[in-house]
């Protein structure tokens, strides 16, 4: 299988009627635009095979997603501290403080703050 590696706006051509363009990127996910004759049949993998059609060979199974680590410095140490501390001096009875306060301790963990917090400190 031919792997290519696009930048939005390349395109690459199969045959002389077949134009595949790569239009964004946003995330884990890309915008494909294909231009063929109608007597082409393009049909995306899952409607392939849930129509009977055999999945090919050469197709590999991707991970369905990643989780994404948020590159850690200082200064988003210091950020997320003040947003504690604003959080802390707000109502806390408040219900939409309590609920932004969940998701920040969702999104990070308050334990794994301090653990990062020791090495940024041991190390630098």
């Amino acid at each position: 299988m031919l792997c290519l590696n696009l930048a939005p706006g390349d395109y690459v051509t199969i045959g002389g009627s077949v134009v595949v363009q790569l239009d964004r990127i946003s995330g884990d996910r890309c915008k494909l635009m294909v231009e063929a004759p109608k007597e082409i049949p393009i049909l995306r993998g899952a409607v392939l095979e849930r129509t009977g059609g055999e999945r090919p060979g050469c197709v590999f199974d991707a991970p369905r997603w990643r989780r994404r680590e948020i590159p850690w410095n200082r200064s988003k140490a210091q950020a997320l501290a003040a947003m504690r501390t604003l959080l802390d001096e707000m109502n806390g009875g408040d219900s939409n403080v309590q609920a932004l306060r969940r998701q920040l301790n969702h999104m990070f963990p308050p334990e794994r703050e301090a653990e990062t917090a020791e090495s940024m400190v041991s190390s630098g």
